[in-house]
Formats: C-alpha cells, structure tokens, sequence
C-alpha cells in the first residue's frame, strides 16, 4: 500500500487538490492522508460547488492543520511522499525555510528530511523576485516545483482536460498512472510536410 499526503493550500486552484483526491481514490493500492489549511477552506467554497465534509470524503485519513502529533508528523510513518496542490506562495516560504508551524508544513518537512519526494503545484501569477527566489531555493532542495501550466499538443477540450493532464503529469513522478494523459507520440510524417 502506497501512502500519499495531499497538502491544500489556500492559492487559487482548490479544483487541483479535488481532482488529486479523486484520481488517487482510484487507485487500489494508495491511501491518502489529507490536510487542508484554514485559507484553502475558504477557497473550496468560494471557487467549487464543493461542500468542505465531501472533499473530506474523498481521502482515507484526514488530519487537522493545527494537530503537530499527526501520524504525518513523524518520519517513522512511512509515505511515497507529498503533494501540495496549490501550493500558496506562504505554504512555499514556509516549507522553504523549515516553518513547520502548521501540520501541512511539518508534513512537508518531514518528507523533505527524509529524503522522499516533494511537489509543490505553485499557483500565483505574476511572480515577484522573491517569488522566484523561493522556487529556485525549493528546487535546490529537491523539492519539484511543477506549476499546473497547461500543455496544448494534446488537444484539450473543456478546463478539465487541462486539470487532468497537469495531474496527471504529477502523478507520473510517483510511477502512478490514473490514465488522463494523452501522451506525446512525436510527429507523423504526414504533419512534418505540412512545416
């Protein structure tokens, strides 16, 4: 059994947490451990027709941003790793520079510690120097830093086509396939006469 946190953090973007959780759900063999800041709350409510209790529904365990003795907490509860989907430029600076005041901070310094894998879904536009300065300094740690920016060679159609993709792409840095990414397959000859 894979063990995976979902971190929501109070950016715009709660729909990438959402979907997160429902495509994990999915998966027979991955239990998810959910935190959710106070500022993420409110933004599930001011951006989905989501209730907060549903999207609770949709992980295996959820733990209080407040409750520092979480299982998460610890190093010796082992996890995949952790995803933080939107990641606020707050959640980054603080999971930066080693603030672990909240749980979904500690969580991700736990990750970080013990050498498991880290991605952020940073969501803020446009970037200051500071902003930029963060990410460098997240990806010199070995966190990934992989921003929900949309790609277009597969075609996508609707808003969820975009969400799921870049979900998707997310989910490949943990081996897990939830079948939404229409892969690249290069260009067929016929196209490249065309150029």
């Amino acid at each position: 059994m894979k063990r995976m946190i979902v971190g929501i953090s109070g950016a715009s973007g709660a729909i990438y947490g959402i979907r997160l959780l429902e495509m994990l759900g999915r998966q027979a063999d991955v239990e998810t451990h959910l935190i959710v800041s106070r500022s993420a709350k409110r933004t599930i409510q001011i951006e989905t027709n989501w209730r907060y209790r549903d999207v609770e529904a949709l992980a295996d365990k959820v733990h209080k941003n407040n409750d520092i003795a979480a299982t998460i907490s610890s190093g010796s509860f082992l996890t995949e790793g952790m995803i933080v989907a939107p990641c606020s430029m707050k959640t980054l600076s603080s999971i930066v520079h080693a603030y672990g005041a909240k749980m979904l901070t500690r969580a991700a310094d736990v990750v970080l510690k013990e050498g498991r894998k880290l991605v952020l879904m940073p969501r803020e536009v446009p970037l200051h120097v500071g902003h930029c300065k963060l990410l460098f300094e997240a990806a010199q740690m070995g966190i990934h830093i992989v921003p929900p920016m949309p790609a277009f060679y597969n075609h996508p159609q609707t808003i969820d086509d975009l969400i799921n993709h870049s979900l998707g792409r997310v989910l490949d840095l943990f081996q897990i396939d939830p079948g939404t990414i229409k892969r690249w397959a290069g260009v067929d000859q016929q196209t490249v006469s065309l150029l």
